[in-house]
């Protein structure tokens, strides 16, 4: 299997690079190929814009997908950005691993995604969820946080896991065609010790020795939505992204 870590973390020396560390040696060792994509180490520019491309469609007002889609045709995207296009259709697996700030991404792993996952690249309009464009691949996220487990519950403080994960998991990967893996949680390692340290990454290890045999999550497939884009009366909602009901806060 060939795996693409993308990892996006400003020390080298911090859990999230022992995870990094942890993750090469377990897959290499296995028999994986393994790839690495540092951002941080690499000054990857998290910014979108007409540095993007060497050739433009327009070149008096910038339409970001439009160039996007002129860019993955004509293959005129800069070599910061072809340069992880190609790593990433070379893998099997990709593997994001970052600490989780404001319920989120780093910036710079934002930027990555905005750029990389280009119009025309990972996704059009015809081609998305289980028609999309990475099927085949997988996906799956491994992050730290810095809230124990409990805040992250059903009816913890900080809002359910599964619905933070929610416009990662269904907006980025399985909208492109990927299929999602369950993530790695490596929980509030600034809090738990050497002890408790040194427990994530036995946990991390042992997820990593069987990631090949591991399910994907379930997303609704296209048959399940009607010519409005929502499920079908007779389809019982089975992702943490749909609900029956009125919604809480938007009216």
């Amino acid at each position: 299997m060939k795996v693409l870590i993308v990892y996006a973390h400003p020390e080298p020396q911090s859990f999230g690079g022992a995870l990094l560390s942890t993750a090469v040696d377990v897959l290499s060792d296995a028999g994986h190929t393994v790839v690495v994509s540092d951002l941080y180490a690499k000054k990857f520019s998290a910014m979108a814009g007409p540095d993007d491309f060497t050739d433009r469609l327009d070149a008096d007002h910038l339409n970001m997908g439009a160039e996007q889609e002129h860019a993955a045709t004509e293959k005129s995207f800069s070599s910061e950005i072809q340069g992880e296009i190609e790593r990433l259709f070379a893998a099997d697996l990709l593997l994001m691993q970052f600490p989780l700030w404001w319920y989120s991404v780093p910036a710079i792993m934002k930027g990555w995604i905005d750029r990389v996952f280009a119009y025309g690249v990972t996704y059009d309009f015809g081609r998305t969820w289980d028609r999309g464009i990475m099927q085949g691949k997988r996906a799956m996220l491994s992050f730290t946080t810095g809230a124990p487990e409990s805040t992250f519950a059903p009816d913890g403080r900080n809002g359910d896991l599964e619905r933070v994960l929610w416009p990662l998991h269904a907006g980025v990967f399985a909208v492109c065609g990927f299929n999602v893996l369950q993530p790695f949680v490596g929980w509030a390692p600034a809090w738990v010790g050497d002890e408790g340290r040194q427990a994530i990454i036995a946990q991390y290890t042992e997820r990593l020795r069987t990631l090949e045999s591991d399910a994907p999550l379930f997303f609704h497939p296209h048959a399940d939505y009607d010519e409005q884009s929502r499920l079908r009366p007779e389809t019982e909602p089975g992702t943490p992204g749909q609900h029956r009901g009125t919604r809480r806060h938007l009216r």
